[in-house]
């Protein structure tokens, strides 16, 4: 049976969004990652730092160094990371596991100071980045192939980059971001026909989030 655009049949028989389809790992991370809903703050401040390190590149090109760039940036873990200095940065570029670029490097220790301060503030950045859910109410949009492609921002990614970039966050634009609320289930991307799909919208329905914390905007 043909599939509809964007999706392919693995091995296994089961349909699939093709950007998936270069290699088993990439896989996995589209069937038990991508999409699903996350409260975790360290996995979304991991996201939100190796989204900022895609820029210019391919996902997969990140996911494969991903173990490594946990290793150099110490699990992600904020209050450490923030307390990284120049002797931490000269180690970073010198880091073959990781992608070697100064700018997004001295982000990540940037970012990470002030996902501290937005702490203070918001309580975390689970309940802030939630705040900008789109339509949690709604209905699922339907997704295609066509409106995939097409969909790099959208209101609620470029609200939250704007906001990020006033609390002085970088290499958080609104394509960075909108990347970001797909990946951490904050919208559900997978195209209709995809066998993942309604298991990531049924792991968003059953997801008890924190009490919401409004960022002004």
């Amino acid at each position: 049976m043909k599939l509809p655009a964007g999706l392919f049949a693995a091995e296994d028989g089961l349909a699939r969004c093709s950007w998936c389809a270069a290699s088993p790992a990439y896989r996995d991370y589209h069937d038990q990652e991508w999409g699903f809903p996350v409260t975790d703050e360290r996995r979304l401040f991991e996201k939100l730092c190796l989204e900022g390190f895609q820029a210019g590149l391919s996902w997969l090109t990140i996911l494969n160094k991903r173990e490594s760039f946990r290793a150099a940036f110490a699990n992600f873990d904020a209050e450490r990371v923030a307390r990284f200095g120049p002797k931490d940065v000269e180690r970073l570029l010198a880091d073959a596991g990781i992608v070697r670029h100064r700018g997004k490097i001295e982000s990540t220790i940037n970012n990470a100071q002030r996902l501290l301060e937005l702490r203070a503030e918001f309580g975390s950045l689970v309940g802030y980045a939630w705040a900008f859910e789109p339509g949690a109410k709604a209905r699922p949009r339907r997704v295609t192939h066509a409106a995939l492609r097409a969909m790099t921002t959208s209101d609620t990614s470029i609200a939250m980059s704007k906001d990020l970039k006033k609390r002085g966050w970088t290499f958080v634009g609104p394509t960075t971001v909108y990347a970001f609320m797909q990946a951490m289930g904050l919208v559900n991307d997978h195209i209709e026909g995809c066998h993942v799909r309604e298991r990531a919208l049924a792991a968003r329905a059953a997801l008890q989030l924190p009490p919401q914390l409004t960022p002004s905007q």
